[in-house]
């Protein structure tokens, strides 16, 4: 960093943090040569660069280019055997989302005339594959009612020559006219042979499903792969769809909980329990139902084990009789609708049901991956994109850092608060440490007008190009700081020359930069 008043007294003041308010020339931190931090060393753009940077990143945040790729994929893979290929169920699916997506080209990067193909096609396959066609499925990306563009992969399967215990999802995004946009991988996915008939234990808790996990429902009618249908939801509604599948946050609940509305509970899910469904995406929810173990297309009344991934399970509907019979989720074609069971002549403890009420439960996850890629159009593929789960405040006043945790950091981004750079140490792929900038930097409101000032954080690379994260900082005054009235004018600034109000507006300043932080994650 450029020692304070180094600059000709004509250029503009870059804005100022903890680092560079009265430091001496020798605890400054100096940037690296190339622009990137060395492991342990503090470094900043040149005013120069970051001038244009800071002027991209404004724009990047008020044109809300943003750009999301999600992949949805199940938890567990069944392994395939000698010819029979048995495909991925609920096969992995693309959503490509924001309207970084629908920018148009900046000048000199037009489309051809007439061309007006997908913007992006996508290739997907698992990861140590020699990424062969008949081992890589391509992802044809059709727009949805909602925007998002979604793509699957029906035919994806590992086979018994894979001895792999766990593999990854890749796939690769090539925009129009063959440049690669990155490569972005799944999380890990179990392999297993087939689904567990043994009563599940807690002490093995693999394929457990625990309370507040996501997972997906499927019916398979006669146990043909033609007829395999997912729970879904359409326009605000449930519905079994044979193309899209929807995850679902499985709640355990209890009598008092009303729908949508009940306090979470921990632990692994048990037949007989009342869960609830939740849609990840819209929040919508199903009642409470009673979730039951199928087997030889009987609901299990007395059945209590833990749940298993692939078992096959019946949501009953509570209220009904406790002689065996009752109401279950069904499907009709493409509807969701109620069936009635008939209490099973032999045995009490069970019901009877149809195809139709019997369906498959899988854990799902989920991966998301956000970069704005639109203004800077960066020659580089965007991957491997920086994914920040968590942030550590140390300090505080003139001497807050911030450490971010997550994971495919690198030496060459840097920490923005908003539009503001801060002094960035690279410390290891999963750690970034930053100097929180004065609130100084973000106007000079905040001189008479004492309110909270929230910031995103994101992170940004030489090129230009932003990766947003899901947390923003905000800039709390201290209680005893209290708001100009309603109205009131700002107070005229001193006079150069006195410096007497020079040193009361610096006093001032470290009065109130001397705050409460406060972080927390956007929705």
């Amino acid at each position: 960093m450029d020692p304070v008043g180094a600059a000709e007294p004509s250029a503009p003041p870059g804005p100022l943090t903890h680092l560079n308010l009265r430091d001496p020339p020798e605890a400054r931190p100096r940037s690296a040569a190339d622009g990137r931090s060395p492991a342990g060393g503090w470094s900043r753009a040149s005013p120069e660069h970051s001038a244009v940077l800071r002027e991209g990143v404004r724009r990047c945040l008020q044109q809300q280019c943003e750009q999301t790729v999600r992949i949805l994929h199940a938890k567990v893979a069944q392994k395939s055997y000698g010819n029979e290929k048995r495909f991925f169920c609920p096969p992995p699916c693309v959503y490509l989302a924001g309207p970084g997506w629908r920018v148009k080209p900046v000048p000199g990067q037009a489309h051809l005339a007439g061309d007006t193909g997908p913007t992006v096609c996508g290739y997907m396959g698992l990861d140590g594959a020699s990424g062969s066609a008949a081992e890589t499925q391509k992802l044809n990306f059709e727009e949805q009612p909602d925007s998002r563009e979604f793509g699957c992969a029906k035919t994806l399967y590992i086979s018994d020559a894979d001895k792999r215990k766990h593999f990854r999802l890749v796939l690769r995004l090539v925009l129009r006219g063959g440049r690669e946009l990155g490569t972005f991988h799944s999380r890990l996915i179990k392999v297993i042979s087939k689904p567990s008939q043994k009563k599940q234990s807690l002490k093995n808790t693999d394929l457990c499903i625990s309370s507040g996990s996501k997972v997906s429902l499927f019916n398979r009618l006669r146990s043909q792969t033609v007829s395999t249908r997912y729970l879904s939801v359409e326009d605000g509604a449930f519905v079994a769809s044979a193309r899209q599948w929807a995850a679902f946050t499985l709640h355990l609940a209890d009598d008092h909980s009303s729908q949508g509305d009940f306090p979470p509970r921990e632990g692994y899910v048990r037949y007989g329990s009342l869960v609830q469904l939740v849609c990840t995406v819209t929040g919508i929810t199903l009642p409470p139902m009673i979730i039951r173990k199928v087997a030889k297309q009987c609901a299990l009344l007395d059945v209590d084990e833990p749940i298993s991934q692939l078992h096959k399970c019946a949501l009953q509907f509570p209220g009904g009789p406790p002689s065996g019979g009752g109401t279950y989720l069904c499907l009709a074609t493409e509807k969701v609708v109620q069936f009635q069971a008939a209490p099973c002549p032999k045995e009490a403890n069970r019901a009877l049901l149809n195809d139709s009420s019997c369906w498959t439960i899988i854990g799902t996850e989920a991966v998301e991956f956000s970069f704005s890629a639109s203004l800077a159009r960066p020659r580089e593929p965007v991957t491997p994109v920086p994914l920040v789960s968590a942030l550590e405040l140390s300090g505080g006043g003139d001497v807050a850092t911030l450490e971010l945790h997550g994971e495919n950091f690198h030496a060459g981004l840097k920490v923005w608060f908003g539009d503001v750079e801060a002094e960035t140490m690279y410390r290891s792929p999963r750690s970034l440490v930053c100097v929180v900038p004065v609130v100084a930097a973000f106007g000079s409101a905040w001189r008479w007008l004492r309110t909270p000032i929230t910031v995103a954080l994101s992170l940004v690379r030489a090129d230009g190009l932003l990766y947003p994260s899901a947390f923003s900082f905000t800039y709390t005054p201290e209680l005893s700081a209290r708001p100009a009235p309603p109205g009131a004018p700002p107070p005229a600034a001193p006079a150069a020359a006195d410096a007497d109000a020079d040193a009361l507006l610096e006093s001032i300043h470290r009065e109130f930069t001397r705050t409460n932080f406060h972080l927390f994650i956007q929705t």
